[in-house]
């Protein structure tokens, strides 16, 4: 059930940026306006994360899922009746809002069900809905609004949430907070469970290094992802001169494919390896970042069609290798009662830097070296993302040098 939630989850957000073509041709929007649409969303989801973690470590998750599905629900199908740049800012920014609750209450829910055995590869199928959603959302809207119009997918998108939501009304049922790392049943019901104190929490996860390594590490691959999310669609159509619907699909297709491809067999192998090394999960990240990296740089300096497709699928494969453990690799380091609040920090930090990237490659393609050729200068900011790749590998390297010495003190002691 939380797959499909997902999905929609990212389908959402992801159909915003199929159609910046059509509102370029309608509003006049320039390349800056557009990043500050495709980052208003990210800002705002960043900026409630920590209040969502908070949430979904003190209540009911099951109701916070609904809510949250319902509230994004809403504000997506009010993003068909925008009519400016202000009124797309708010929307998206609102949309940001509901969606910030989804995940700190969804990974925590499903870290109820699976132990660290199982963790990382139930974890890992539920990150797949991201790829499906990304694919079918930007896909989907984009053929609706090269032929119907650009609001069209947005008069879809938002009322299939909320008959989602009934679904989970119904259906979807919580565990108790800890029960896949203690004695308690899987199945149990919910009951109120010994809750750490606000200030506890959060001294907890900040006294964790290895979790605030892995904080830094996702705001590096999450500002590559964003700004590929959001530019990709353009990018393609203004230097390879795709159509909108062709780049919506293309755009997407090849790199999350890929990762939906690899992101199982990620979690399998990072599951495997923590029977043999504490850090089994991270190793398995990093070595996505170092792959990942070669293949940014490409998908932003090739001019052959055949080579771009390649780096995409390639890039795609090692991001799958890196998403595979964002949350099992964080669940970790921390305890049961605080994981809601640590998914929280970690979307908090991971998307505020996450958002600086489409405005930095908008800020780029304008205004960049090659004057009068905003192609050229959005190739090669996409290209420096290899950088940013090459730092969050660095970072979780340490993180996992860090954790394996604290996981030995125990076992020496």
């Amino acid at each position: 059930m939380l797959w499909f939630v997902c999905f929609l989850n990212y389908a959402d957000r992801q159909s915003i940026n199929s159609v910046f073509p059509l509102l370029t041709r309608e509003f006049g929007f320039d390349d800056v306006q557009l990043g500050w649409i495709g980052s208003a969303f990210a800002w705002v989801y960043a900026a409630v994360a920590p209040l969502a973690g908070v949430v979904a470590d003190r209540f009911v998750r099951k109701r916070l899922i609904i809510l949250a599905c319902v509230v994004w629900s809403v504000f997506t199908l009010a993003t068909a009746w925008c009519g400016g740049l202000t009124t797309f800012l708010v929307v998206r920014a609102l949309t940001g809002l509901g969606e910030t609750f989804y995940f700190p209450a969804a990974m925590a829910l499903i870290s109820d069900y699976h132990d660290p055995g199982t963790r990382s590869r139930a974890l890992s199928w539920h990150q797949s809905a991201v790829y499906a959603g990304t694919i079918l959302g930007s896909w989907v809207a984009a053929e609706l609004a090269q032929h119907q119009g650009w609001r069209v997918p947005f008069h879809y998108f938002g009322p299939c949430g909320l008959l989602l939501a009934l679904v989970l009304a119904r259906f979807l049922v919580e565990p108790r907070r800890g029960a896949a790392d203690g004695k308690a049943g899987r199945d149990a019901p919910w009951a109120p469970q010994p809750s750490l104190p606000v200030g506890a929490t959060l001294r907890l996860i900040l006294r964790t290094p290895a979790a605030l390594l892995l904080m830094g590490a996702f705001v590096c691959a999450n500002s590559v992802a964003v700004v590929f999310l959001t530019w990709t669609p353009k990018f393609l159509v203004d230097k390879f001169h795709y159509g909108v619907g062709a780049a919506g699909l293309t755009g997407t297709l090849y790199i999350y494919l890929a990762s939906a491809v690899a992101v199982p067999l990620a979690g399998w192998l990072a599951d495997r390896l923590c029977r043999r090394m504490a850090a089994g999960r991270m190793a398995v990240q990093c070595a996505g970042l170092v792959g990942g990296a070669v293949f940014v740089y490409l998908v932003g300096s090739t001019t052959s069609v055949t080579t771009l497709l390649l780096a995409m699928t390639c890039f795609g494969v090692c991001k799958g290798f890196y998403d595979s453990g964002i949350f099992a690799a964080l669940y970790d380091t921390i305890e049961a009662r605080a994981r809601g609040t640590a998914a929280g920090l970690m979307n908090t930090v991971g998307w505020a830097g996450g958002a600086l990237g489409p405005v930095a490659v908008g800020f780029a393609s304008q205004y960049g070296p090659h004057a009068g050729n905003e192609v050229a200068n959005m190739s090669e900011a996409i290209s420096s993302g290899a950088v940013i790749y090459v730092a969050g590998a660095a970072l979780l390297l340490v993180a996992g040098l860090v954790f394996s010495r604290r996981a030995r003190a125990p076992a020496a002691a």
